[in-house]
């Protein structure tokens, strides 16, 4: 396997991992998670309900970035998700700054695979 290709699965599984931790420790610590859901949306299912419902969502986007399998879509899908929860939760902007990396990495995911096929 050649250094692209290593960069590029170590990109995705960096990626993925940003969104299967988050699920995983749910299960255990559901009150450690909850709170980044914004108000707005909460009221509208039981919120442990929710958290699951978003961990599966979360679970499912790692698995499609992992396989690599149209990379555009879950990439921005990702970045879009984590762009989000910074600007929803300003106040945890010292913890969340990180999310935006991960945003850009994911960015570069999207962009790089047709670079990669050529």
């Amino acid at each position: 396997m050649n250094a692209q290709k290593t960069a590029y699965l170590l990109l995705r599984a960096g990626v993925a991992l940003a969104f299967l931790y988050p699920p995983v420790s749910a299960l255990f610590e559901p009150t450690a998670w909850i709170g980044y859901f914004p108000s707005f949306t909460r009221g509208f299912m039981d919120e442990t309900l929710m958290l699951h419902a978003f961990g599966a969502v979360e679970v499912v986007l790692a698995l499609w970035i992992l396989s690599g399998w149209k990379i555009v879509w879950p990439s921005l899908t990702a970045a879009a998700l984590l762009t989000a929860i910074v600007i929803f939760n300003p106040q945890e902007f010292p913890i969340l700054f990180r999310d935006l990396s991960i945003a850009m990495a994911a960015l570069a995911l999207a962009i790089s695979r047709p670079i990669l096929q050529e």
